[in-house]
């Protein structure tokens, strides 16, 4: 009995031998990490790095231990592998829709419940194809007025005659108010602001540890998209009969453009499948970009002679129009300096941490084996707070982005490949017409000079960043 026990332990050490011998040989082993707890994996590691206000360092922590660019890990309920770096980001740029697909937590799911019985993958290849004539540069052109209009609304009513503000919800105020103008005619402070507070708190649960009870998170982010989504349907509603009665026009924004165009079987959109595109447009529409402006601003007040560049190219503009003249699209191409700051400060604090994908098949990248189903998730931050990428990485410096800029797929705020943001021109127009009013009217220093930072999931300023306010002399 003994020696049937001790050949059962060689043949078992053996085999276990082949088998390490042959994944060795084969360099197709899973990469290196650990899963974590049982359910929650890493999750709760990787959401409170960003609480921290750092979630680089999830990130550049685990490259460190494994000496590897890739890893494996388990987050939001799912097992997964990160990718690091130029070459990560490219050969998931690249093989979007061949080796790998967008995918989205459960979590995303529940919050966006479609209308009809696909799933948000689906729906977002649906808007891919219909969002590029809204947001082409010669479609944008036309609403530069219209961005330039509601933005001295929003100073007049939000800065203005006004000692101190807390920069945050004013950015978020002016982000959402110029999206519902742009996407749905809401123009209305009263009705934008009906709806604004439910879409932040959609937006912060959105992705969170999908718990769905009562004050989670989670549970408040599904009450808010059911909110949201009613109030959409009725606004759909009365655009019908607008439509209908020669009072709105078939051009003027993207919810005329959803409702008057039929896909390849000629069939319409519903009001249900209308509201979800509009409730996911308009979070990527000003979540993103709300938070890009408040860091402008803190960038802005903490480095007086990047603020002074700023202003001396605004100002040159600003001269050149006459009494009440608007904006243009030419005024905007001259912001060449402003749009460098824009993009380092992108860099330094992107609103899109990163993204998921799933592996469509099994695949191998860096000598490791991918299974097919696993999720696959690249961080922005793993290139933008590299040295590697940008020597002095902690240090602001908008001229990394003179000439060619940065190495290809080392900056990515936007993400890239075939699912690159589609509103990114849409985002560089909104920013730019912000950064423009701002340094006209004002300069500012911070009240609280170390004011935490906190990524939940995109970076916040811990109290909403309050600011001096010091108006310019001349007539804005």
């Amino acid at each position: 009995m003994e020696f049937l026990y001790v050949s059962l332990v060689c043949v078992f050490v053996f085999l276990v031998s082949l088998l390490l011998l042959y994944k060795n040989k084969s360099g197709e082993g899973l990469p290196p990490g650990k899963t974590g707890w049982p359910v929650f994996g890493e999750s709760l590691e990787f959401l409170s790095t960003g609480w921290k206000g750092h979630p680089e360092k999830f990130i550049f922590d685990r490259v460190a231990k494994y000496s590897s660019s890739v890893f494996k890990t388990h987050l939001l309920g799912e097992e997964a592998a990160v990718f690091c770096g130029a070459s990560g980001n490219k050969f998931l740029f690249s093989n979007e829709n061949k080796l790998v697909q967008a995918w989205w937590p459960n979590s995303v799911n529940k919050v966006f419940p479609s209308s009809t019985q696909t799933s948000s993958k689906e729906e977002a290849i649906k808007m891919r194809k219909m969002l590029p004539n809204f947001f082409k540069p010669e479609a944008l052109q036309r609403y530069v007025g219209i961005m330039d209009h509601i933005t001295q609304r929003h100073f007049a009513s939000g800065w203005e005659n006004k000692e101190q503000v807390v920069v945050f919800p004013l950015t978020k105020r002016y982000t959402f108010w110029l999206a519902c103008r742009l996407f749905l005619s809401v123009e209305d402070p009263n009705h934008v602001a009906k709806f604004a507070d439910p879409f932040d708190v959609l937006a912060s649960g959105l992705i969170s540890i999908p718990i769905d009870l009562p004050g989670t998170p989670f549970n408040r982010a599904i009450k808010a998209s059911i909110f949201i989504r009613k109030e959409l349907v009725r606004i759909i509603k009365q655009r019908k009969i607008d439509l209908g009665e020669g009072k709105a026009s078939s051009t003027q924004d993207i919810l005329s453009h959803m409702l008057l165009t039929c896909d390849e079987n000629g069939k319409f959109m519903g009001d249900l499948d209308i509201a979800d595109k509009i409730l996911g447009l308009l979070i990527g529409g000003h979540d993103t970009a709300s938070s890009a402006c408040a860091f402008i601003v803190k960038y802005l007040a903490e480095l007086p002679h990047i603020y002074q560049r700023v202003y001396t190219e605004q100002m040159e503009i600003a001269k050149s129009k006459g009494p009440g003249e608007l904006l243009r699209w030419e005024d905007i191409q001259k912001m060449k300096y402003s749009w460098n700051v824009a993009c380092e400060v992108l860099r330094l604090a992107p609103p899109l941490q990163g993204a998921f994908r799933e592996a469509l098949s099994d695949f191998i990248f860096n000598g490791f084996s991918i299974p097919k189903g696993w999720k696959i998730y690249w961080s922005a931050n793993s290139t933008h707070k590299s040295g590697e990428f940008f020597p002095d990485p902690e240090k602001f410096d908008p001229s990394r982005f003179e000439g060619s800029g940065p190495a290809p797929y080392t900056f990515v705020p936007f993400g890239g490949g075939p699912r690159m943001c589609p509103g990114k021109e849409y985002a560089r127009l909104e920013i730019l017409v912000f950064m423009h009013h701002l340094v006209k009217r004002f300069k500012f220093e911070k009240i609280i000079p170390d004011e935490k930072i906190i990524v939940n999931p995109m970076p916040i300023p811990a109290k909403g960043l309050p600011v001096r306010l010091y108006p310019h002399h001349h007539k804005p």
